[in-house]
């Protein structure tokens, strides 16, 4: 089976458990998740399985959707609620256009220093098992890109926000600053991914649900074809000669090169009867478009 499935984590179940859970049930040895979710957080996580396994690298590209509830007035050193309490403060003088204008200073291209617990290596070593060993060390501050931000409840001390942001953001470093430039401190309450890319949690599978499916033999029926993840792209549609050219991993000229594609694009590729065959990137030197990842699905 090749495909992704859009499965709903539950709280409490770390992201590698879920691809060891769809490895055991659809018995494909190739499992493998696209951007990770805190054991404690939830919703949307995209599984992939056999050749969906190859496009995972391009999934890792699209915006996520998260809704965050976020403590004012208490630090942890995980920047979360599983860690140990640092700082309190009181945080009822402010207001909600204060945190509103906080808030809007995240916006666009900000730097972030990641937390010590995180799954990032320093000479060799995992930050996380550095922290429990009682261990600080300096992380250089790395550039995340938050496209939106949106207050959707303010109840001190705890608030709720929703953000649309790139890969490699940490919303748990989001909460820790946003907590030392109010000047009281906080950290991630809880956490939700409401939508990675094209899979939206509204239609995200529940391991209840999956197993369910796997007990019935129509687990497959939820599994998402590889190129969904590719939509973004323009396609087009080659030739019989054309697809042995393509399936042989030969470059080759497209004429008028796919519709919406500029000529430093990739483009998906489909047979005449709509197999999806490859990924083309476009080489300007030479003029050829190049398989890039070939496909032998349907």
């Amino acid at each position: 089976m090749d495909g992704i499935l859009n499965i709903n984590k539950p709280s409490g179940k770390t992201s590698f458990s879920m691809v060891a859970l769809v490895r055991r049930l659809s018995g494909e040895r190739r499992v493998g998740h696209a951007g990770t979710l805190d054991p404690e957080a939830c919703g949307v996580l995209p599984v992939c399985l056999g050749q969906g396994t190859r496009v995972i690298e391009f999934l890792l590209g699209w915006s996520k959707v998260y809704r965050a509830e976020i403590e004012l007035g208490v630090a942890t050193d995980t920047y979360d609620a599983t860690g140990k309490i640092i700082r309190q403060a009181d945080p009822s003088r402010i207001s909600r256009g204060q945190f509103e204008s906080a808030l809007g200073s995240f916006c666009g291209l900000i730097q972030q220093r990641p937390p010590m617990y995180s799954a990032l290596k320093y000479h060799g070593q995992r930050l996380y098992k550095l922290a429990r060993a009682g261990i600080t060390v300096d992380r250089e501050s790395r550039q995340a890109k938050i496209y939106r931000l949106e207050l959707i409840d303010f109840k001190l001390p705890v608030v709720k926000v929703e953000v649309e942001c790139g890969k490699g953001t940490y919303i748990r470093s989001l909460a820790h600053d946003l907590g030392e430039l109010l000047g009281c401190g906080a950290h991630l309450k809880s956490l939700v991914r409401l939508r990675y890319g094209p899979f939206d949690i509204t239609d995200a599978v529940s391991l209840s649900q999956l197993e369910d499916a796997v007990g019935h033999n129509s687990w497959q029926n939820l599994v998402y074809p590889v190129d969904t993840v590719l939509q973004h792209w323009a396609a087009v549609v080659v030739s019989e000669e054309q697809e042995r050219v393509v399936r042989n991993g030969v470059p080759l000229v497209l004429e008028d090169g796919p519709d919406g594609a500029s000529y430093d694009e990739r483009c998906r590729v489909y047979s005449r009867d709509g197999c999806f065959l490859a990924v083309l990137r476009f080489n300007p030197e030479s003029g050829q478009w190049r398989p890039e990842k070939v496909f032998s699905v349907s």
